[in-house]
């Protein structure tokens, strides 16, 4: 690749090109801002791939990339980070389950989905790489440029976080209940 090859660069691309845009799209909830910000991604990667180490691994690097053009992209239209789109959500639809449960599993992953979008870009950006992209904590934290303290205490505030938007939201009020110390700690009956 860096002797510019363009079939070594073309494998890298598709080695990791789904990796990034789930990352664009997690913080982005837009399929076509996803697809511009891996573009840009892959672009800045191949006008700097002299200055790949094939040694490390590109991924945290492009993530970096990934997350400032996403970062750029939140700043510069100055929006709320809009929820995913309900599109996702119909791709995903098992055959299995009835309409009224899918009707009710769709209005909860909206409510998810805005709960994330409304979390501070920092935290939204540990939430994506954790828990979307299934990244660990020391892969989130090189990702991210950052400690895995620091990665577990985002992790922590953006649950918190969400759980205290969960618990206010009036169409979840009947699906979700915090449960209590007492609660948790309880094992039923065998």
């Amino acid at each position: 690749m860096q002797a510019d090859d363009l079939d070594a660069f073309e494998a890298f691309f598709g080695r990791h090109r789904t990796l990034i845009y789930r990352t664009a799209y997690g913080l982005t909830g837009d399929r076509q801002a996803a697809e511009e910000v891996l573009q840009d991604t892959f672009a800045r990667a191949y006008a700097h791939r002299a200055t790949l180490l094939p040694d490390l691994s590109p991924v945290p690097w492009l993530h970096r990339v990934a997350l400032n053009l996403c970062y750029s992209r939140l700043d510069r239209r100055r929006l709320k980070a809009e929820p995913i789109a309900e599109s996702t959500a119909a791709q995903l639809r098992d055959g299995a389950i009835e309409p009224a449960e899918q009707a009710e599993q769709q209005e909860l992953r909206q409510i998810v989905r805005e709960g994330i979008a409304a979390l501070p870009t920092k935290h939204q950006s540990v939430v994506v790489l954790y828990y979307l992209n299934g990244l660990s904590l020391q892969e989130t934290a090189s990702s991210l440029g950052i400690a895995i303290g620091t990665v577990k205490s985002r992790l922590h505030y953006a649950l918190a976080n969400l759980r205290d938007h969960l618990e206010r939201d009036r169409r979840f009020a009947h699906d979700y209940r915090p449960l209590g110390r007492k609660e948790e700690l309880e094992v039923p009956p065998a």
